[in-house]
């Protein structure tokens, strides 16, 4: 497995980096991940430590695709209404009035999500899986595209609700933003906070565009019968493995498999190849697996392992 290659040729995405550039020095990789997830039309988990600039990479996200944005910061005294929206009696109309919440954006930042007490939690898992929220019994569906941006603090326990399995499947990928290379964070320094630039993005998409990419990276991109019998090969192995309670997901696999067809898309590629399965698998593979009990092996040790087991298709 590997980082994603930077030989990146799309000009639409190699656009993308050098607009953001100024104002996401050393983020690079994560931003790819980030685009790679909404062109595949999934949702972003960001755990990293505070101050590394996941708030800052999902605004200059949403700037730069034409998106509507919205935010949700999570509390433990936050309610499922805050999120979704309430109706509301007007007096003078005799009639409850819809007020919509956050969700009702394109890309929602969801705040130290794990902040959030389950219940609030499960209000996102029907808008995350289907695009829409049930509101007193009725039925409201979300702007496309529909993209959550959640984030978390790894090392911060007191007040916090782990995730349930459910919700982190929802997640196309979980990424780690990491700290920024040397060069990377004395221009940080030299030149300050850039959060008040981000207003100043010129979007170089629109979200009809968005979709529309969607769609022709699902369509035009092939996938051979071989590197399906690679991915069943691997999914396989994470069910069987001593060390895993719980293997892949047909979710988690068909996850894979399509950020695999975006990143050869970025490559300016119509058809997926083992190192694009390779470049994703551990931000979207070790979120979903559970090891069983007293396992001494970490896991991305054992996703390493079943990786070397398979054999590489040529």
């Amino acid at each position: 497995m590997s980082n994603v290659p930077f030989t990146l040729v799309n000009p639409r995405i190699k656009e993308a980096l050098v607009h953001l550039s100024p104002s996401l020095h050393g983020k690079d990789d994560a931003l790819i991940k980030m685009l790679a997830c909404i062109f595949s039309n999934g949702h972003l988990l960001l755990e990293d430590l505070p101050g590394l600039g996941k708030t800052t990479l999902a605004i200059a996200a949403a700037r730069l695709l034409g998106l509507t944005f919205g935010r949700v910061q999570c509390t433990n005294d936050l309610l499922p209404t805050d999120v979704t929206g309430l109706n509301i009696f007007k007096a003078e109309k005799s009639e409850f009035v819809f007020h919509p919440g956050p969700i009702f954006n394109n890309l929602v930042l969801v705040d130290e999500i794990n902040r959030a007490t389950p219940k609030t939690q499960s209000a996102l898992l029907e808008a995350m899986g289907e695009e829409q929220a049930t509101i007193d019994g009725k039925t409201h569906h979300l702007p496309r595209p529909f993209f959550v941006v959640a984030t978390q603090n790894p090392v911060e326990h007191s007040g916090t609700f782990p995730l349930p399995e459910s919700q982190m499947d929802r997640f196309m990928m979980k990424v780690s933003i990491g700290y920024p290379a040397k060069d990377a964070e004395r221009e940080i320094l030299r030149v300050g906070s850039q959060r008040d630039k981000l207003s100043d993005i010129e979007p170089l998409f629109s979200p009809d565009e968005v979709l529309r990419l969607q769609t022709s990276i699902e369509h035009d991109v092939t996938v051979s019968d071989k590197i399906l019998d690679y991915m069943l090969s691997l999914t396989e192995k994470t069910r069987t493995s001593p060390n895993i309670a719980a293997g892949i997901s047909t979710r988690g696999a068909m996850s894979l498999l399509q950020l695999a067809k975006t990143l050869a898309w970025m490559q300016n590629r119509d058809y997926v190849i083992p190192e694009d399965i390779k470049a994703m698998a551990e931000d979207v593979l070790l979120h979903r697996l559970q090891l069983r009990q007293g396992s001494e092996t970490t896991k991305r040790e054992i996703l390493g392992a079943i990786f070397s087991e398979v054999p590489t298709i040529v």
